[in-house]
């Protein structure tokens, strides 16, 4: 009889232990990728940005320095071989051209003086009435006389050259990739006005990192896509690798 109330009292604290424990909290479901089984598109591909650009790039400048006084294009425009870009102010080397032309008119005229001296001083020695050293120092002075006018023919052609140097034309047909200039700014010789696209082929620059260079080489094969055209891809390949990383 003790036996039975003992499993009664037993099974009475089981079941009060078991009305007293809280049910477990469900657990949240956490997000997961799922990639279906296919063929993996773009798998490996490597994407890097660059910049399309023609494979010609042209800096223009004058030949000669001066202040520039107008421009006759800008950024984008199309132009032609041979077109006017830009002008300098030409009025000192209008006077230099002139002073040259001056002493290139006064050097002629002495060559005449000369030539016609030496010939003179010929006929006198070939009638004796002159001395041999006479004549050499006369042939002399028409020599020096021809050298000079030379000289000042010569002078004459770069003063004419310089005021042609003036006028910055294109030298082949492009486009107008940038302007470095002003109209009213000194320029110096050499200074660059503007930069020239020339028309033909174009390239991509792109900057590989330096670290795994040695994945890539030159003819390799490679896609170009246009940020303006997503999606779309065109063939190309590598024609270059710098020797040396960019500073």
């Amino acid at each position: 009889m003790k036996n039975v109330r003992w499993i009664g009292v037993i099974l009475l604290l089981a079941v009060l232990g078991a009305c007293g424990k809280s049910e477990p909290a469900p657990v949240a479901p956490v997000p997961v990728l799922v990639v279906h089984p296919g063929d993996s598109v773009g798998a490996g591909i490597s994407a890097f940005p660059g910049e399309v650009r023609a494979r010609e790039e042209t800096a223009l400048s004058f030949r000669v320095g001066g202040k520039l006084l107008r421009r006759h294009v800008d950024a984008g425009d199309q132009v032609k071989r041979g077109q006017l870009l830009a002008e300098l102010d030409v009025a000192d080397y209008a006077l230099q051209a002139r002073a040259a032309q001056a002493q290139y008119a006064a050097a002629e005229a002495d060559l005449v003086r000369a030539r016609d001296e030496q010939k003179r001083y010929e006929t006198l020695a070939a009638q004796q009435l002159v001395s041999r050293s006479a004549l050499d120092a006369q042939t002399a002075a028409f020599k020096a006389a021809q050298a000079q006018a030379n000289a000042a023919r010569s002078n004459l052609e770069v003063a004419r050259n310089q005021a042609a140097y003036a006028e910055l034309r294109a030298p082949e047909d492009g486009v107008i990739a940038s302007r470095q200039a002003e109209a009213g700014q000194v320029l110096a010789a050499g200074q660059t006005v503007y930069t020239l696209a020339a028309a033909g082929a174009r390239e991509v620059a792109i900057a590989l990192p330096e670290s795994g260079i040695r994945d890539y080489s030159v003819g390799q094969a490679v896609q170009v896509e246009l940020w303006n055209q997503p999606g779309r891809r065109w063939p190309g390949s590598i024609r270059e690798i710098a020797p040396a990383a960019d500073a």
